[in-house]
Parts: structure tokens; C-alpha cells; sequence
């Protein structure tokens, strides 16, 4: 999530916690980065002119004034069940964190009564997490993918062996029970398929990824698509 994208889901949470507000600690482990970049963002907001309150004391925490609002969205209870579904399904995924930010829009923009039968009808659809989850520089690697960055990371191979490698993002792509980062490796000069759960550091470089033929990463399989928006 780079850092426009993190300050917009920052505001909504604390627009979805209310008067409760949130500490700056459960913002940072929501936003999967660390304290301290979570209350610079906070100083950013309000230098911006957001109304964010700062609470005092050990219980202190960050409470958006309640002037700010939410336009309502729209949505059948089924259709929220199937959004909350859709994201509670993919906890390892890419954008994970993007991901609970538009979910928690989502739900705060329903009316009470489409609140109630979400909540109902969700508590009859269970899912069962998948073993892993997501690595911790999956951020980093994320911002790369959007930002079309050169990514270094650290990889652990299949024999255990860790090496450095200077990558050129061109997707993420899942495919068994399996999340992979494909990209243009420049060690190897060439295309690889780096396992998202053995990327084990990375570090976001200045450097532009260049574009590339993907037809130089193969061809994908039949049943496999792109995530596009519906239309």
C-alpha cells in the first residue's frame, strides 16, 4: 500500500471506529507498518486539515471528528456477505490490507437494517483459513507491483539456499493453494516465478521497471484471468 493509499485507509477506519477511536498501535498492526510511521501519517491528516483528535493517556488513541461522513453505499445483504466473503477467503492475498480498508467502507456505509441481515446472513457462511499467510515484506512488494518499481528482496529456494535479487515486478499470480511474484530477475536475466511466502526481505528501490513483451512470462493457463472490475 504506498503511502496516498495508506492515508486514505487510515482516515476510513478511524471515520469506522467513531468516538471508540483507535490506538496508533492497532492502526499500525491493521496497516502492517509501525508506530511510529503511523502517527507521522497522523500529523500529515491533520496538517491537511482532517479533524483527527489525539486522546491523552495510556487508553489514548486517534478518534475522527464525527463532521466527517460517510455517503451510503448501496448494497444487498447478500452482496455485502459475498464482498466480506470474497476478502475473508484471502488473507494471504495481495492488497490484503487494501482489502480490509474497502471492507470496512463497505459495511459502515450499509443502513442499520442491511447492517443487522449482513451480520445474520454472514454468521451462516463459514470459511476456514489456509495454512502460511502473507510474508512480511508483502508490502513492499505490493508498492513495487503498483508503483512499477525495481524491488531487491532476499528468496530462500526450494534447497534453502537464500540469495539477493533485483526484480523488474510484472504480476502477482496465484495458482494452486500458491501466491507467486513473477518478474524479470536481473541476476538471472531472466523471467521467474518467486514463491510470495519465501520472499523473505525487500527493499523498494528509485529505479522505473521497464516494460516488457509478457509474452517473455509465458502464456497463461486456460482457466486462468486477470482481476478486472465486471463489465
Amino acid at each position: 500500500m504506498n503511502r496516498t493509499d495508506r492515508l486514505h485507509a487510515l482516515t476510513e477506519e478511524l471515520r469506522r471506529a467513531g468516538s471508540r477511536g483507535r490506538t496508533a498501535q492497532r492502526l499500525a498492526e491493521w496497516l502492517e507498518v509501525s508506530t511510529r510511521t503511523v502517527k507521522r501519517d497522523v500529523s500529515a491528516l491533520q496538517q491537511a486539515g482532517v479533524p483527527i483528535w489525539a486522546g491523552s493517556g495510556p487508553g489514548g488513541g486517534y478518534v475522527l471528528d464525527a463532521s466527517a461522513t460517510l455517503p451510503p453505499v448501496n448494497l444487498t445483504p447478500a452482496q455485502a456477505v459475498a464482498v466480506t466473503l470474497a476478502l475473508a477467503g484471502a488473507t494471504d492475498a495481495p492488497f490484503a490490507a487494501d482489502g480490509r480498508a474497502a471492507l470496512a467502507k463497505v459495511l459502515d456505509g450499509l443502513g442499520a437494517a442491511a447492517r443487522a441481515e449482513t451480520e445474520r446472513l454472514g454468521g451462516r457462511v463459514w470459511v476456514r483459513g489456509r495454512p502460511g499467510g502473507r510474508p512480511d515484506p508483502a508490502p513492499v512488494v505490493e508498492e513495487a507491483l503498483a508503483r512499477r518499481r525495481v524491488v531487491a528482496i532476499t528468496y530462500r529456494d526450494r534447497r534453502g539456499a537464500a540469495s539477493r535479487r533485483r526484480v523488474e515486478p510484472h504480476l502477482l499470480a496465484r495458482t494452486g493453494d500458491r501466491w507467486y511474484l513473477v518478474g524479470w530477475c536481473r541476476e538471472r536475466d531472466a523471467p521467474r516465478w518467486f514463491r510470495w511466502d519465501r520472499i523473505e526481505a525487500a527493499d523498494l528501490t528509485t529505479e522505473v521497471a521497464p516494460e516488457r513483451d509478457p509474452a517473455v512470462y509465458g502464456t497463461p493457463p486456460p482457466d486462468a484471468h486477470a482481476v478486472r472490475s465486471p463489465g
